[in-house]
């Protein structure tokens, strides 16, 4: 077999691809999870270094001129009331020399700013986007700044818009006591920044906070470093990892794989010509199984197409004897209408639908002789070629025996004795036979356990004619039969089949019955006999629909015409 090349759609190719989508997948996360610890890292580092530097302040202020102040501008901010009262503050050397060392302070510790407030939390609740936007709410209330630009330096009363997440933050820490451990970052004039809020707690009530912004000026190269460093350590990892998953899955996987296919390929194309490659295959795992199970499929395979070939050969030859077999069943019966057509006084017609290929059932009419005609539906039980070969026996016994005289009785108990010896299959067969003289229309019947034929006077409507069966022919030894004697008179019509009528059977399991039966032979009542079988057979065949046929369906018409002698 010429191996097509293949790639991206080959088994190599998806397997090759997917380990690249993953260890992709893996150096973006390895990338992403350890920036995002280092970035941490480092903003708890800065963190930490603003609120040392805020308890160094805290010790700077004595607290209850910081409550003083921090009222002082609660009430400036809520009422206005008290602007000379934060000029004089604002003046006195306490505060300026507080605010210089806070300047010196700042300068020394190489912060951004440091600075004093306090929070209204009363305000929090009308916290709004837009009311931050157009600067016309802020909750912070400055005490003391150390800003570097003195032109924007906040001073005591003195509130500013901030930030959303500042706001949040700064508010937690203020009602909680506790320095809120957020990471305020952010990027301004002087880069990157963070800021720290630390409370200044009196007798269980946050009186003021220290905010304390520390510059990250190492912050964006380190990090930058700290990405290249690990992306390139990850991808050499991630490629050496790749090349060697590779390598392993494509021997121990893809190969084997691939010779499987190969050879199953092989298979087919060479006319199922087995290879001993797959032998090779000793991955000791579920891959050597599926080799093994390929290998064995092929030989069983070929042994199952050398059976196959074997009783196709045999079903054909056993075919064609059926076939012949049907075709001297069928000639065994007599299928040339009109039957006597030199004889005006009767017309009848019968039909023989075999559910397989030989049936078990039969009808027969023969002349006895000028004055008397014989009737004969039968049913051996059983189907196929046993119940076919019972058949023949059966109709030849029955006809041979009425054709050398005696009555109907007569002649089944001659049938019986002669099919029960010998019978190891115990195949029995229900028979209907009548002697019918022709001349007056006068009958004699036996039945042997089969159905009830039914009768339609002149210008009436069918009817079963019931009375009571002798046994089926062949079941005991020395059985005598009962006859029945009946009149037919010119223009009835007799109509006799088997059980496979009345049992046909439609896809959900209903049959169709004796009514139905009646209701089809009454829907022509005075119909020749042909129609009369056509008209039943149609309604069953409408009834069944789909249906497989189960059994042997035969029927036989009589219509007496009378002679004109009776």
């Amino acid at each position: 077999m010429k191996e097509k090349k293949i790639f991206i759609t080959g088994l190599t190719g998806r397997l090759i691809l997917g380990l690249a989508v993953f260890v992709a997948a893996v150096t973006a996360g390895s990338i992403i999870v350890g920036v995002r610890t280092y970035r941490n890292s480092i903003y708890r580092h800065y963190n930490e270094i603003g609120y040392q530097i805020a308890k160094s302040v805290e010790l700077l202020f004595d607290s209850d001129e910081l409550e003083e102040w921090g009222e002082l501008t609660y009430k400036f901010n809520t009422t206005g009331e008290g602007a000379e009262e934060i000029a004089e503050v604002t003046s006195s050397e306490r505060f300026r020399e507080l605010e210089q060392t806070l300047l010196n302070l700042r300068t020394g510790m190489d912060v951004n700013d440091i600075f004093v407030g306090v929070i209204n939390l009363g305000e929090l609740s009308e916290f709004t986007m837009e009311g931050i936007m157009d600067g016309s709410w802020a909750p912070i209330y400055y005490i003391m700044d150390t800003y570097p630009m003195e032109e924007q330096r906040f001073s005591l009363g003195d509130r500013s818009p901030i930030t959303p997440d500042y706001i949040e933050g700064a508010g937690i820490s203020y009602a909680s006591g506790i320095p809120y451990d957020g990471y305020f970052v952010n990027e301004g004039n002087y880069g990157y920044n963070i800021t720290a809020v630390y409370p200044i707690v009196k007798n269980g009530k946050t009186i003021a906070f220290v905010g304390v912004e520390t510059p990250m000026r190492t912050l964006e190269s380190d990090l930058n470093r700290y990405i290249f460093i690990v992306l390139v350590i990850v991808c050499i990892i991630s490629v050496i990892l790749f090349i060697l998953t590779a390598i392993i899955l494509v021997n121990a996987l893809i190969k084997p794989i691939k010779l499987i296919s190969h050879e199953a390929a092989y298979f087919v194309e060479n006319e199922n010509e087995v290879s001993q490659e797959l032998k090779k295959v000793r991955n000791r795992d579920e891959i050597q199984v599926l080799a093994e199970s390929v290998l064995a499929m092929e030989i069983g395979i070929n042994e199952y197409i050398a059976n196959l070939t074997k009783i196709t050969a045999e079903k054909e030859r056993i075919g064609a004897e059926l076939n012949v077999a049907t075709q001297i069943q069928a000639d065994m019966l007599p299928r040339i209408f009109p039957a006597f057509p030199e004889r005006t006084e009767f017309d009848l017609y019968a039909s023989m639908s075999p559910a397989k290929e030989v049936g078990g059932d039969f009808y027969d009419f023969f002349l006895i002789d000028d004055d008397h005609i014989g009737l004969v539906m039968a049913d051996v039980s059983g189907k196929g070629v046993p119940a076919a070969l019972f058949m023949v026996i059966a109709k030849t016994l029955i006809k041979n025996r009425a054709q050398m005289g005696g009555s109907p009785a007569e002649v089944l108990a001659y049938a019986n004795d002669q099919l029960g010896e010998g019978n190891e299959a115990e195949l029995f067969v229900t028979v209907w036979f009548a002697i019918i003289q022709i001349s007056t229309g006068k009958g004699f019947a036996a039945n042997a356990g089969h159905e009830h034929p039914a009768i339609r006077r002149k210008d009436g409507r069918f009817e079963l004619v019931k009375y009571r069966h002798s046994p089926a022919v062949a079941t005991l030894p020395g059985i005598k039969f009962k006859e029945h004697e009946f009149k037919l008179n010119p223009g009835d019509s007799l109509y006799v089949y088997t059980d496979g009528v009345t049992e046909a059977t439609r896809a959900d399991d209903v049959l169709f019955g004796i009514d139905r039966m009646l209701e089809a032979l009454n829907k022509n009542p005075d119909a020749d006999p042909k129609t009369m079988l056509d008209n039943v057979r149609s309604d069953i065949d409408l009834f069944v629909g789909e249906a497989p046929q189960f059994d042997d369906i035969t029927m036989l018409g009589f219509k007496y015409l009378g002679s004109g002698k009776e």
